[in-house]
């Protein structure tokens, strides 16, 4: 067994993965200042961003749920991964080769089980490929593609495979690339045989390979094909089973093909198959995505919203597409379960003729698509008048009974105003012409939700310790006592720009800190021998910050030096020494001024007669200090 990774070589791969590439495969980051980026956290669920990203140091932080580190502890907490794991990942993605104390290097004795099972799915993905084009039996599934209007270049786009009809193709051949039985059963390739021995998951049908937002192939999703002879032959449609890799409730169909453009247009379309992504990807509507054999569910809507930093700004749309037929009323009214949990807004595209989007390309062509989305309703209408629909509304029975069950869909709508132009409308639909009566109804009908209840990621305090919350969050409302700022201004410019700020702030002592979180970082600082001392002297700060987390012996202290070298310096100009030297000033003033109220109360308490000396004394300390104020705050001056 080989020993414990080279530091050298941690270092190597630390400097060839970026944390803002590295994290932007799990989360839609935007810019939010300088060397900043800003997205909705993966840990935990949110509705304003709270999870920040600096590229200058190369950690991330969360100042929701207080999660935060390197590139490495993201992967570790992202997949799951021990450290070992996340560096053959990371070393993986960047082409190093790792090298362990005592010999071995990252070859298949040393590699982790996911990094195996993930390079099985590889090869595998390149094998159905394969097959497509050169097995005898794959030309059923070219007349399934062409019939639909896929060619060759549409195959290749999206990785369009064939399993073959042998019973264990496949497995033969990922054994003799050396993998084995037991990762070919875990990473579900392969199962166990009524005869004994392993045979292949999937047999003559079309192969679609599904990816996580890495591009990685984590599994596989297969149409059953005309002309198999074998008995029992399955399903129509068949996916990988539940794997370390495969988690169909969190997975998306074409996420890492659209993440991009959704991004670029804060759109994603939801349609239900693997063939209706790629028409329309081929229509260009290159935001669409589809589950992976489920339902879209809770976990979906963490993904799509992550896509799409979605935000209380609700300027991005989430658009479902479903059949216009009974079972897509009922998926219809499945997303409308989750709708409150966007921020954003919600459609529903439905073509009328019941043509899925598949089916409506190869009718009407790329035009047809694009329109299909174009024609979108807001998801609540579309689950309102489904609901009517089932009502006879010639009849004023049939009117109160739909009414009564349309209620509580506008009752649940969080917003008043929104609820409000819903319960009128809803007055028209039914025709009865009385705003009020439907107005009052629907407050009758409204679902007593629970009002205290906070809001997902609104003022969590996470897993920080006291004293950590106790230091100023600047993005959270209601944290602005003006020394807690101060304070923390003076630390972030100590951490993120140590060249600059060492020479001042190695002046301050630690008990110019009030805030005990404050005071431990100081304390901290001047055990390394302070910043001009320690290894910020080098001028690379992330060496800086990564000996102030390695030297941070507990969990929150490390957990905070993270926060302050993520978190945005409050400076609206380059940070220079002019900006430097007004924070460090503005710390020695309020200390000055704490001296000074405690010398003022001391005076007072002094006879100026019987005490003359010691009032002598303090007075002319007093006017030491107010003069040495003064000062202070001319040079501070100029900070805001």
């Amino acid at each position: 067994m080989a020993g414990r990774i080279r530091d050298a070589d941690v270092a190597l791969v630390r400097e060839r993965s970026p944390i803002a590439d590295v994290v932007s495969e799990h989360v839609q980051l935007r810019p939010a200042g300088r060397n900043e980026l800003v997205g909705l956290c993966p840990f935990h669920e949110e509705k304003s961003p709270s999870f920040y990203v600096n590229v200058a140091t190369g950690l991330f932080h969360c100042f929701g749920c207080q999660q935060g580190g390197d590139v490495y502890s993201f992967v570790r907490e992202i997949d799951g991964l021990s450290f070992r794991e996340a560096a053959e990942r990371l070393a993986r993605r960047a082409g190093v080769t790792l090298t362990f104390e005592g010999g071995g290097t990252t070859d298949r004795t040393v590699s982790s089980q996911r990094q195996r099972l993930l390079e099985a799915h590889r090869v595998a993905a390149e094998f159905y490929a394969e097959q497509l084009t050169s097995h005898p039996s794959a030309g059923a599934g070219w007349e399934f593609l062409n019939a639909r209007g896929f060619d060759l270049d549409a195959a290749r786009r999206f990785g369009v495979g064939y399993a073959p009809t042998g019973w264990d193709t496949l497995t033969r051949h990922l054994l003799a690339r050396r993998f084995t039985g037991q990762e070919l059963v875990l990473g579900g390739l392969s199962k166990q045989g009524s005869r004994g021995g392993l045979i292949d998951r999937f047999h003559h049908r079309l192969i679609w390979p599904i990816r996580d937002l890495a591009g990685e192939v984590v599994g596989f999703g297969g149409r059953l094909l005309a002309g198999d002879g074998a008995p029992n032959a399955g399903p129509k449609y068949l996916n990988t089973p539940e794997t370390p890799l495969f988690k169909k409730a969190s997975l998306l169909y074409g996420a890492e093909l659209a993440r991009r453009d959704i991004a670029r247009r804060y759109q994603v379309v939801v349609v239900e198959g693997y063939t209706d992504v790629m028409a329309c990807h081929l229509a260009g509507v290159t935001t669409a995505v589809a589950t992976c054999g489920t339902a879209f569910g809770q976990e979906h809507v963490g993904v799509v919203r992550r896509l799409l930093m979605d935000s209380d700004e609700r300027r991005g749309e989430v658009i479902f597409t479903f059949d216009g037929d009974a079972a897509g009323q009922k998926a219809a009214m499945r997303a409308f379960e989750h709708e409150e949990r966007f921020a954003t807004q919600t459609f529903v595209a439905v073509e009328p003729s019941g043509l899925d989007p598949c089916e409506l390309w190869m009718r009407g062509g790329d035009a047809a698509v694009r329109e299909l989305v174009a024609r979108r309703v807001p998801l609540v209408e579309f689950a309102i008048r489904g609901v009517l629909g089932r009502y006879d509304l010639n009849t004023a029975e049939g009117r109160l009974a739909a009414l009564d069950a349309a209620a509580p869909l506008v009752g649940r709508i969080k917003d008043a105003g929104l609820r409000h132009g819903y319960a009128v409308s809803l007055d028209r639909w039914l025709g009865f012409l009385d705003e009020k009566f439907v107005v009052r109804r629907v407050a009758e009908h409204r679902s007593v939700a629970a009002p205290g209840s906070p809001a997902p990621g609104s003022g969590r305090a996470g897993r920080g310790s006291a004293a950590v919350a106790s230091a100023v969050d600047r993005r959270r409302p209601g944290t602005v006592d003006p020394v807690v700022v101060v304070e923390r201004e003076a630390l972030k410019l100590a951490v993120q720009f140590p060249g600059l700020a060492g020479p001042m702030f190695d002046t301050l002592a630690p008990e110019m800190f009030t805030v005990p979180a404050h005071r431990a970082i100081r304390e901290l600082v001047a055990r390394l021998g302070g910043v001009c001392g320690g290894l910020a002297g080098t001028g690379d700060v992330a060496t800086w910050v990564a000996e102030l987390s390695t030297a941070a012996t507990e969990e929150e202290l490390r957990r905070l030096v993270t926060a302050l070298a993520v978190e945005r310096v409050l400076c609206d100009r380059d940070v220079d020494d002019r900006y430097v030297d007004e924070q460090m000033s503005r710390v020695q003033e309020l200390h000055v001024t704490r001296r000074i109220t405690d010398l003022k109360s001391r005076v007072q308490r002094l006879n100026p007669v019987s005490d003359a000396e010691a009032f002598n004394r303090a007075y002319g300390e007093l006017i030491a200090l107010e003069q040495h104020k003064r000062q202070l705050r001319e040079r501070g001056v100029g900070a805001a």
